[in-house]
């Protein structure tokens, strides 16, 4: 089974969500509001992704940010102790699949990966 992290009022997720849903992908969903991301978890993310790919730098949580702070975010260990601060700004939503992960929401990354 699909287990899908982010936050329901994300539009993204929303999509994502929609997606799997018309498609009859089984999921689980797991919401940063109700839970956030562990350190653990996104050190197992960055197994198969960079740090750069997780932090969402479109969103208004990174873009709250001071200068100062962004420019902090320069290397894994000072982007988790961020995502972990802020769990919004981790990129949304992440599917773990049995082919590994997806990030955000593509349709035909989805097609050509999930069914």
């Amino acid at each position: 089974m699909i287990q899908v992290y982010g936050i329901k009022n994300c539009n993204t997720v929303k999509k994502a969500l929609t997606w799997l849903d018309a498609h009859q992908v089984p999921y689980t969903f797991h919401d940063y509001k109700k839970e956030p991301a562990s350190l653990e978890k996104l050190l197992h993310w960055e197994k198969e992704v960079s740090w750069e790919a997780l932090v969402n730098k479109k969103g208004t949580t990174w873009k709250k940010l001071s200068p100062i702070e962004q420019a902090a975010v320069n290397h894994a260990d000072a982007a988790n102790e961020v995502l972990i601060q802020h769990n919004s700004m981790i990129k949304r939503p992440i599917l773990e699949t049995k082919k590994g992960l997806i990030l955000g929401f593509n349709e035909d990354e989805y097609t050509s990966k999930l069914t």
